[in-house]
């Protein structure tokens, strides 16, 4: 899978460790930065893995920084990302089983490093359930469609 993933100077470690993983496992990773612990502005990183994903560079992106917050925040404001900030295993899951979640953001000061790889390895491997959760997705869309014509 090819994956887009980016840090602010809070996340940038356990970016590096979560791109080695992926690297590790097969994954082509394009890293949108950045590249040290020096003070950066998340939105920056956050729109360059929303707009690979949205012009499907990647599949999937993974964004970290302090809280994951911020990135989940900035990520949304790009249309047709919708991002879900996790810190458990089965919000992993359920983002993608039910939301159909295409980035995910997770806390480098929330998340144990262990517990940061585990969340983002189930959210690569859970695909959409579809059924019954099709038709909410499509309403999110119709949202962000309406929303960016006003």
């Amino acid at each position: 899978m090819k994956i887009s993933i980016g840090a602010d100077h809070a996340g940038f470690e356990l970016k590096e460790r979560i791109k080695a993983e992926l690297k590790r496992k097969g994954h082509e990773v394009i890293d949108e930065g950045t590249d040290s612990t020096t003070s950066v502005d998340y939105p920056d990183y956050a729109e360059k893995v929303a707009h690979d994903v949205a012009g499907q560079r990647a599949e999937r992106g993974v964004l970290v920084c302090g809280s994951g917050i911020g990135m989940s925040i900035a990520a949304n404001k790009v249309h047709g990302i919708r991002a879900a900030n996790v810190t458990s295993l089965i919000e992993a899951q359920l983002s993608r089983e039910h939301n159909n979640a295409n980035i995910v953001t997770v806390g480098a000061r929330i998340l144990k490093d262990e517990d940061a790889l585990q969340i983002v390895d189930r959210f690569l491997n859970t695909e959409f359930a579809n059924g019954r959760h099709t038709p909410r997705v499509e309403k999110i869309a119709k949202i962000e469609s309406q929303e960016s014509k006003t």
